[in-house]
């Protein structure tokens, strides 16, 4: 699902609500998790995960085509720890409608 479909569902459950304001709404909900992590803050939504961000320190790593060493600087990544109702809701038996297919690794531009 991307960001245009979420918006799109939400229309659709809420018709009382103008389209243009649940993409404002989606959009500023977004911000403010980014906003939050830019901080260092950590964001959680309950029964969903949680947002943070992690520290990755300094490292020497390989050109897999070269074999040479390589510096890699330090960087912040955003993570993800998905909450426990979240992991059971995947976990549980029949979980994917008819048809449809957990996603399998690969080239998404396959």
């Amino acid at each position: 699902m991307i960001k245009s479909e979420l918006v799109q569902k939400l229309a659709d459950e809420n018709p009382n609500l103008f389209h243009r304001d649940i993409e404002r709404i989606v959009s500023i909900v977004f911000q403010e998790i980014s906003d939050a992590l830019a901080r260092g803050d950590r964001v959680e939504l309950r029964g969903f995960g949680a947002f943070s961000v992690k520290h990755r320190p300094a490292r020497t790593g390989r050109n897999p085509r070269s074999g040479e060493a390589v510096h890699i600087e330090e960087k912040w990544a955003p993570f993800f720890k998905a909450g426990k109702e979240l992991r059971d809701r995947l976990n549980s038996e029949g979980r994917f409608s008819a048809g449809a297919q957990p996603f399998q690794g690969g080239d998404a531009r396959e």
